[in-house]
């Protein structure tokens, strides 16, 4: 594995960890279609939460949610419901979070952006 890929996978624990800790039920990561991949899937208080995670290890080149266009936030949107209907869930409330985190040796700052709309 890669360095940039042992990040990432880095980062998506530490957001899966952080969504667990503050009350949110994974219900699936890295799920993956021919249109694209979901990060993580979660749930909390009847919504359906699509997790989008940006790992970087400094802010060199902009915080990492800046890389979450909207085109993105867009294309997320529609994989949200390819993984319902995949999955056999419906979902009624749906909504787009990213998961910002730099991290630095074995420090790492988390910010969570909720409720990113398309």
């Amino acid at each position: 594995m890669g360095h940039n890929q042992e990040l990432g996978a880095r980062g998506e624990e530490l957001a899966a960890r952080y969504l667990t800790a503050n009350g949110y039920e994974i219900l699936e990561r890295n799920w993956r279609c021919r249109d694209g991949e979901i990060d993580i899937v979660a749930s909390r208080r009847g919504v359906h939460v699509v997790v989008e995670v940006k790992t970087r290890t400094s802010d060199d080149y902009g915080h990492a949610a800046e890389a979450v266009t909207e085109r993105k936030r867009r294309r997320l949107f529609g994989l949200a419901w390819q993984w319902s209907r995949s999955a056999g869930i419906p979902v009624r409330r749906l909504q787009v979070d990213v998961i910002a985190i730099e991290c630095a040796g074995d420090r790492f700052r988390l910010d969570h952006i909720e409720a990113v709309t398309a």
